[in-house]
């Protein structure tokens, strides 16, 4: 009696749908999470960047009382929405393609070029716990530089 019970439940079809959409769906669901914070974190890349990038643009249309860097700094920090020490804007100077301290100038007949570069920095924490996959770290570092040269 138990044997044929047995046969015809391992038979049955009945219910099969349902226990593979059981087995599948946390891998349905992590691929989903994943996705999203991929996405997630690629926006956030893409804001920084354009952030960075306004505040040069900026700041060449506008005047205030601070200075050029204070400016790229804050125009930067407040369109991130990041603290202004995560903006660093440094000076460079090139004479003939080799770089040069930027408060010199090139020698006569030498190809003078000046940048002002703007890097940004903040970190996406994604959705999905990290370590338990193994990563040490709960977060991403996002980066985004940019320049422009001024003469």
């Amino acid at each position: 009696m138990m044997q044929k019970l047995m046969r015809k439940l391992a038979r049955s079809t009945e219910g099969a749908a349902t226990i593979e959409l059981a087995l599948i769906t946390p891998i349905l669901a992590t691929l989903l999470i994943g996705v999203v914070d991929i996405t997630t974190a690629f926006n956030r890349k893409l804001e920084l960047e354009q952030a960075v990038q306004r505040s040069i643009e900026r700041v060449m249309q506008t005047t205030t009382d601070e200075t050029v860097e204070a400016n790229i700094k804050q125009e930067a920090a407040e369109a991130a929405g990041i603290p202004e020490d995560n903006v660093t804007v440094t000076y460079s100077l090139t004479c003939d393609g080799t770089t040069t301290a930027y408060n010199t100038d090139c020698a006569v007949g030498q190809v003078e070029v000046r940048y002002v570069n703007v890097a940004a920095t903040t970190t996406f924490t994604p959705m999905f716990p990290l370590a338990k996959l193994g990563m040490t770290q709960d977060h991403f570092v996002i980066n985004a530089e940019t320049g422009i040269r001024t003469a």
